[in-house]
């Protein structure tokens, strides 16, 4: 830290991406990217919008927010497109938390959510997972804070169901339910549909699992329109031009070629389902996941063991060093051959010791 930082941030915690080593090449199932590519409809795109980087993008990104708004079900204004997910959820600690408003989520799940509380300054309810890592709705209600649930939660692939969502936004009238769907197209249900019933109810979206833009950095808020223009007006204080403009073209023609997606994240989730079942024949504890990833763990091996194994043979998954789940690997689902491959490796490890 240098002399000049603010002691404001003097001790924050950073978050830290999973890994992306460049010493050799890896079957990479470490950070839930697509293994499948963009469809040539967006490289298209993104070629088009090349010829006018000289200019300015559209701040309000309305061609994306209506090809958005016609898949979702909603109206435009009901559609805040952002520079990835974790932006949106950066944008509702800023304009839905404060010194009197905690944050509550699980204490097992996504790591940028106790970030962002720290980054701001805000109190963070941590709620514990029942066994089985579940989340239970009933610890959720009438909690008067800002909550952040994802649905499917990270890293343990479980989901809640929509009636469950209803009953928490139901008993915070007076505070925002955030339901984060990064991992909502591999199985779960969405709670876009119940923003129509509950004005304190926000959904946030990111195409850097289903539809192969991790890269692009592209995500979105959908709520009543109100939240939006709070969102938006904290946007706009900050960078109003925060998709840019081959982003905003790839994003509209993935919107208009969205049964491509779809059919790839069907394809993740039979991956998905396969892997989990060869993984409890060898011995294994996997979590139901509706996501695309599985987190398991061996009783014969601790995780990061395991991890490290599975590195030495070119295979990387994500280990969390946190003393609750230190046991589990999370194993980012690829094609259907790049799972067999994944277990080939493991049933051969299991074999060595």
């Amino acid at each position: 830290m240098s002399e000049y930082r603010s002691s404001r941030f003097a001790g924050i915690d950073v978050y830290v991406p999973g890994e992306q080593p460049r010493d050799r090449k890896y079957l990479k199932l470490n950070t839930n990217e697509s293994p499948y590519p963009p469809s040539p409809a967006v490289l298209e795109a993104v070629r088009e919008a090349s010829r006018g980087l000289n200019l300015y993008c559209d701040p309000t990104a309305l061609t994306l927010r209506r090809a958005a708004a016609e898949v979702y079900g909603v109206e435009p204004e009901w559609v805040l497109p952002v520079n990835g997910s974790d932006e949106i959820l950066n944008f509702a600690f800023m304009a839905f938390c404060d010194r009197d408003i905690p944050a509550a989520f699980p204490d097992i799940s996504y790591s940028f959510y106790p970030v962002l509380a720290g980054l701001h300054g805000v109190r963070a309810v941590e709620v514990p997972l029942r066994p089985g890592f579940i989340i239970d709705y009933r610890d959720y209600l009438g909690l008067n804070c800002t909550i952040v649930i994802a649905n499917p939660n990270a890293p343990t692939g479980t989901a809640l169901e929509l009636s469950d969502i209803e009953a928490i936004a139901a008993s915070n009238p007076k505070n925002v339910v955030v339901i984060d769907e990064a991992y909502v197209d591999f199985g779960a249900k969405s709670a876009i549909s119940l923003t129509k019933r509950y004005k304190n109810l926000l959904v946030t979206r990111t195409f850097s699992k289903s539809h192969s833009l991790a890269g692009g950095r592209l995500g979105f808020g959908i709520a009543d329109p109100g939240l939006i223009a709070d969102l938006t007006a904290i946007k706009d204080c900050t960078n109003p031009y925060n998709v840019n403009a081959m982003t905003q073209a790839a994003g509209t023609a993935a919107f208009r070629d969205n049964e491509y997606y779809m059919e790839n994240c069907r394809a993740v989730a039979d991956a998905r389902d396969y892997a989990a079942g060869a993984l409890r024949d060898l011995g294994f504890e996997v979590t139901p996941s509706k996501a695309n990833f599985l987190f398991a763990r061996h009783p014969s091996v601790p995780g990061g063991e395991l991890y490290k194994l599975l590195r030495e043979r070119g295979i990387l998954v994500r280990h969390f060093s946190s003393p609750a789940i230190a046991d589990y690997n999370r194993i980012s689902v690829g094609t259907m051959e790049q799972m067999k491959s994944l277990t080939g490796r493991v049933e051969e490890i299991l074999a060595s010791l």
